[in-house]
C-alpha cells in the first residue's frame, strides 16, 4: 500500500537539508531519501571556508551533519535510500524506492545535485581533495601563489582559469583539441591574461605525487612527446552531470541535464513538483546557493499546499 506524504525530498546536501529545515518548520512532515551519496558533494570536501557562519571553515561531512541534524530537529524523517522512478500524471505524485515502496506525495522537491565530470585517472581519484578539484571558486583560496593547471576547453574551463589567474602566478590550461570550445569572450579573456599559458592538443597522462600534487605528466597528442608540468594544483573542468535521469521525460530540462524552472522561482513544469541547488543550478553550483534555493523549493511547495487547500 502507497504511503501518503505532504511533501517529498529527493536528495540531500544543502539544498534537501536546507529545503526539509523549511518545510518541518511548515508543519509539512518532510520525508527526505538521502540518495546514494547522503550529504551530497560535500561530502567529499575536505575544507569549507567560504560557507557564512563558519569562521574558522569546517570539514564538509562535518557541516552536512550539522545540517541533518537540524533538518531532524524539526521533525524531518530522514531516510537512507534512492528514489527510483518518478510518474508525475496525476494531481498526486508517485515514486518508488529502491526497496519497491510506493509514495504518494502531494509536493515533491527535487535536491538531487550533480556529479562534477573526471578523466578517470586513478592518480586523480588518489589525489582528490589533496590538489586535485573540480570547483576553482571553492578551492582556489588555498593554492595563492602556487602554480596550477585547468584541464578543459569549455567556458567552465575558460572561467576557472581566469579566476584562478588573479591568485596564481602561473595557470597552465591544458586544452585537448587545437582551439577552444569556449564562448568568444571567454576566450579572449583567457588570451589577453599574461598568466595563462594555453598547451593546445594537450592530455594529461597522470597526476604526479602521494600526499599532495608536485606535478603533471601530459602528452602532445600530436608528436606523442610526453614532458613533465611542475604545478601544485589541478583543476578538472570538463564539466558537471546533473542527477536527473529519472525526471526525463516527466520534467522540462536543458541538453545536458539540468532541470528547468521558472525565472527566479523553483517551480517545474509539472505543478508541485520543485527543483532546487545543482540539479537546476549549471551556473552557480555553490553550497550557500543551493541551500537557498533549497528553502525557495520549501516556501514554493508550502504556498501551493495552502492553494490547494491541502492541510
Amino acid at each position: 500500500m502507497a504511503e501518503q506524504l505532504k511533501c517529498l525530498i529527493i536528495g540531500s546536501g544543502p539544498a534537501g537539508y536546507t529545503a526539509a529545515i523549511y518545510a518541518a518548520r511548515a508543519n509539512m512532515n518532510p520525508v527526505l531519501y538521502t540518495g546514494a551519496d547522503p550529504g551530497g558533494q560535500l561530502i567529499i570536501t575536505t575544507d569549507v571556508e567560504n560557507y557564512p557562519g563558519y569562521p574558522n571553515g569546517i570539514l564538509g561531512p562535518e557541516m552536512m551533519e550539522d545540517f541533518r541534524k537540524q533538518a531532524e530537529r524539526f521533525g524531518t524523517d530522514i531516510r537512507y535510500g534512492l528514489i527510483e522512478k518518478v510518474d508525475f500524471t496525476g494531481p498526486v505524485h508517485k515514486a518508488w524506492t529502491d526497496s519497491g515502496q510506493e509514495l504518494h506525495a502531494h509536493t515533491v522537491i527535487i535536491s538531487t545535485g550533480a556529479k562534477a565530470k573526471w578523466l578517470g585517472l586513478e592518480s586523480e581519484q588518489r589525489l582528490t581533495n589533496k590538489g586535485v578539484s573540480a570547483c576553482a571558486v571553492c578551492d582556489g583560496f588555498f593554492f595563492r601563489g602556487k602554480e596550477v593547471a585547468v584541464v578543459g576547453g569549455g567556458d567552465t574551463a575558460a572561467e576557472e582559469a581566469s579566476y584562478l589567474a588573479k591568485l596564481c602566478p602561473k595557470v597552465h590550461l591544458l586544452v585537448r583539441r587545437d582551439e577552444l570550445r569556449a564562448s568568444k569572450i571567454m576566450q579572449e579573456r583567457v588570451m589577453k591574461t599574461p598568466n595563462i599559458e594555453v598547451h593546445w592538443n594537450t592530455e594529461t597522462v597522470e597526476v604526479l605525487g602521494d600526499e599532495a600534487v608536485t606535478g603533471l605528466r601530459v602528452k602532445q597528442n600530436k608528436t606523442g612527446e610526453e614532458s613533465i608540468l611542475p604545478v601544485q594544483g589541478f583543476f578538472v573542468a570538463i564539466g558537471h552531470k546533473p542527477n536527473t535521469d529519472i525526471f526525463k521525460g516527466w520534467l522540462d530540462m536543458d541538453e545536458t541535464g539540468y532541470l528547468i524552472t521558472k525565472p527566479g522561482r523553483t517551480l517545474t513544469n509539472i505543478e508541485g513538483v520543485f527543483a532546487s541547488g545543482d540539479a537546476q543550478d549549471n551556473v552557480y553550483r555553490q553550497a550557500v546557493t543551493a541551500a537557498g534555493t533549497g528553502c525557495m523549493a520549501a516556501l514554493d511547495a508550502e504556498r501551493y499546499l495552502v492553494e490547494k487547500g491541502i492541510e
